[in-house]
Formats: C-alpha cells, sequence, structure tokens
C-alpha cells in the first residue's frame, strides 16, 4: 500500500512513514494511490464479528505488511476491551428507521478515543522496531486534546505536545489534560481560538527542517491512519442494522470533517452508503 499527497508534489510513502509523518512535505493530505476493496461477501461477513475482529480487518487494508492481521487483532482486542460497553460502538434506536451510534463509551467519552487509542499502539510499536523517538502535537478544543494524551500518556517512545485554547474549553476537558502525571505529556493553553491553535501546528508542520529535526508528528484529522481507525464504525453500524446489501445513510455533526471524510472512505472501499449528511455550526471557516 502506497501513499500519494493530495497536492501531488510529495513522493510516494508507505504507511509507516504516513503514519509517523501526519501531514505530507508538500502540505497536503497523504491518501491512498489506489483504493483498496471490500466486495459485497466481506462486508457480509462482518456482521455479528466483534468490534475488535472487524477494526483488525478493515485497517489491514490500509496498513500492506507494516502490520498484519492477525497483528491488528491484537491491538485492537487490548485496547477496545478498555471501553465500558461490550459492543464498543452500540446502536440506540430512536424511529423506525433512525438510529444513534453510540461513540462515547472511550477512556475520555469522545469519539476520538476509537482512533486515538488505535494511534498510540501503532505509534509505540514502529517506534520500537526503528529505535526512534517521536513528538506529536496537536491542536484541540477539547477532546481531541483529551483523547491524545490518554491515548499517548504510557506510551514509550512518545513525547505528546497539545495546545488548548485558553478558557474556551469545558472544566472537565481542562482537567483531562492538565491532570495528568506522565513525564511524555505538555500541555499549552494559547490566548486565542482553536483556529490559533491549529494554525500554529500547521506552521511548525510547513518548517521541514524543524520536522525532521524534532521527530514532529501529527493526530489531528491530518493523519491517514486516524481516519482508517474512525471508517471502522461506520462499518459495525451498516452491518447490525441494514440487511446484506442494503444501503444505509448517516448524519454526521463535524468540525474539520474528518468524521465524515472516514464515511466517505468507508464508502469508497465498499460499503453501501445512500447518503453522507454534515452536520456543522454556522461559521465562516468550513
Amino acid at each position: 500500500m502506497k501513499y500519494i499527497s493530495t497536492r501531488g508534489q510529495a513522493p510516494l510513502a508507505g504507511f509507516e512513514e504516513v503514519l509517523l509523518t501526519g501531514l505530507a512535505p508538500d502540505g497536503g493530505l497523504y491518501v491512498p494511490e489506489t483504493w483498496p476493496a471490500l466486495t459485497a461477501d466481506d462486508i457480509a461477513d462482518l456482521r455479528n464479528r466483534p468490534y475488535a475482529e472487524v477494526a483488525a480487518r478493515v485497517i489491514a487494508l490500509f496498513t500492506g505488511e507494516v502490520f498484519s492481521q492477525a497483528q491488528l487483532l491484537e491491538i485492537a482486542g487490548a485496547i477496545y476491551g478498555r471501553f465500558d460497553h461490550a459492543d464498543v460502538a452500540p446502536l440506540t434506536k430512536v424511529g423506525d428507521a433512525d438510529w444513534i451510534l453510540e461513540l462515547y463509551h472511550g477512556p475520555t467519552l469522545a469519539f476520538k478515543d476509537f482512533a486515538m487509542q488505535f494511534l498510540g499502539r501503532l505509534f509505540d510499536d514502529v517506534l520500537a522496531r526503528r529505535g526512534e523517538r517521536l513528538t506529536i502535537i496537536a491542536a484541540t478544543s477539547g477532546d481531541t486534546g483529551a483523547a491524545a494524551i490518554d491515548a499517548l500518556k504510557s506510551c514509550a517512545h512518545v513525547d505528546v505536545v497539545v495546545l488548548h485554547p485558553e478558557g474556551r474549553v469545558t472544566d472537565v476537558q481542562r482537567r483531562m489534560m492538565t491532570c495528568v502525571d506522565a513525564a511524555n505529556v505538555q500541555n499549552i493553553a494559547v490566548a486565542g481560538s482553536f483556529d490559533d491553535c491549529q494554525a500554529i501546528v500547521k506552521e511548525l508542520f510547513a518548517d521541514r527542517d524543524f520536522v525532521s529535526q524534532v521527530r514532529l508528528g501529527g493526530v489531528n484529522s491530518i493523519n491517514w491512519a486516524r481516519i482508517a481507525a474512525q471508517t471502522v464504525y461506520y462499518f459495525t453500524a451498516a452491518a447490525a442494522i441494514s440487511e446484506v446489501g442494503e444501503g444505509v445513510s448517516f448524519v454526521v455533526p463535524t468540525g474539520n470533517f474528518g468524521d465524515i471524510f472516514a464515511g466517505y472512505v468507508a464508502k469508497k472501499i465498499g460499503l453501501n452508503i445512500n447518503r453522507l449528511a454534515v452536520a456543522t455550526n454556522a461559521n465562516d471557516i468550513l
């Protein structure tokens, strides 16, 4: 599996490089050079499978030889075993044909736990093999930072720096980020908005010499591995509520469009999705 930049000015990269780098050198996002495909039979076979097994099967499509499906299953079993619901991402019926997908059963109660917990293990395993250390920098409006810190605080080969807008996160989120007793975690309150925090992150990644010098990586939606991990619950949800081959639609509250893009990826590789609807606040950024 090889990856290209959406800006088309970066060399092809393998999964390890994409995982550790985040943004491509030309400032674009890494996406697969060619899309893998699941057949209707492959997708039908996901029905009634444990969440961890579905995760291993789907994510293995994107890791190439870096992680085998068996390795991914071991990782998924360990991290999703920490979630407080046996189904990991259960569904609640709220109408004749309407369901709510519960993505708040992870350790920080945010949907971002699904991908962050996976990223933490992938980072540590790859870095241990390479004998390297990585510094992760992330911008957050609250939940990304808490999820990243929880996922990375026990990593032996990762340092994490989180930027959050001062006074613009909830008190619970602030405590989740600033009350962690881990030597590899640093949290910085920025006088400004989330967009100011994100601008700092993008500026740092634009300095390729600095990125190489400090071995900088990212866990915001710029990291393809996070998108790959988020595609999984689209498959488990569709398998749970639809007949084999029947299409479903998703309405997704989204800020930076990372989560809705994961739904698009699921559709791209074979899931029968009728419609993806974006729910976002009115603003002058998106």
